[in-house]
């Protein structure tokens, strides 16, 4: 299976736990139905969707509602440090959760409980817990924006608010910020950025840069950094090999707005409910050049 971890912003949400099915445009668990508009849902949406064109594990999600106070991601973070061990992942995907160093090293301590050790992504909230606790290179992949690279790329910074403002204004010279970010050991094994420009890296060099199609459009809607990281789950889930999936994951969510030919108004549903036409597109295109990356 696939696991996804994160939070929902609604106080009425008690810890839920399960297979994810997306019916009628909402991530569906154990009988309980939660909108998908952007976050952790659009992150999920976006993985059973692509799921629907793959071989790939079945999505198993953890979501808890917080709306940013951190009651419902301490939840969250007891019950992973309690029972992960019971589960069995080929990828764990963390996503928004209050960032909390101590519970974030009980769960990376909880995943070296489990009977195989899983890929781990690690996105917002969850990222920069790993940041803060010093322990980035424990995981596979981090899915840093601009400016949560500049967090990385701050060694002094113990707090995203804190990032220091010379760092901030260097959002676009994005390759010197990887670089940062590795020489200070504050990078996972590999980083997918997410922009104007998407960006593939080690900690030697820039692996690959999608910048197209663009659409200016998708600047606006909310969800498509979410979206982006949800397939890059499932492509890891279907055994692509990690950089492969990660410039593949950034190529089929810039033609997602192709497809949808997206405005302003456009939602984050109507450019996932397109990932299905631009992966099979994608792959087709991909395997008639060669099957290396898997």
């Amino acid at each position: 299976m696939i696991g996804i971890v994160g939070t929902v912003p609604d106080l009425q949400l008690p810890l839920i736990h399960g297979k994810a099915r997306l019916v009628d445009n909402h991530i569906e668990i154990k009988g309980r139905r939660i909108t998908v508009n952007r976050c952790t849902p659009a992150l999920i949406g976006a993985a059973l969707k692509a799921s629907e064109c793959l071989d790939c594990p079945e999505i198993y999600a953890f979501l808890v509602g917080d709306i940013g106070k951190g009651d419902g991601s301490r939840k969250l973070y007891e019950f992973l440090t309690r029972h992960l061990h019971e589960f069995d992942f080929k990828v764990l995907t963390f996503h928004y959760l209050q960032p909390d160093v101590d519970w974030h090293n009980k769960v990376l301590f909880a995943v070296e409980t489990m009977r195989k050790r899983p890929i781990l992504i690690a996105d917002a909230g969850f990222m920069y817990a790993a940041k803060m606790s010093g322990q980035s290179k424990s995981y596979d992949i981090f899915t840093p924006d601009g400016g949560e690279l500049a967090f990385l790329a701050d060694e002094l910074a113990p707090h995203p608010f804190y990032t220091r403002g010379f760092i901030l204004h260097h959002n676009n010279n994005v390759p010197d910020l990887i670089r940062q970010a590795y020489q200070h050991q504050n990078a996972a094994k590999y980083l997918l950025v997410k922009g104007e420009s998407d960006y593939i890296a080690d900690e030697k060099q820039v692996i690959g840069k999608v910048d197209s199609p663009s659409f200016e459009a998708m600047e606006a809607i909310g969800g498509t950094g979410d979206t982006l990281t949800g397939l890059l789950s499932v492509l890891c889930g279907a055994d692509f090999k990690l950089t492969a999936a990660a410039v593949l994951a950034a190529r089929v969510n810039r033609w997602t707005g192709y497809y949808a030919n997206p405005t302003p108004a456009t939602q984050v549903i109507e450019l996932i409910e397109k990932i299905p036409q631009a992966l099979v597109k994608l792959l087709n295109e991909r395997n008639g050049e060669d099957n290396n990356g898997r």
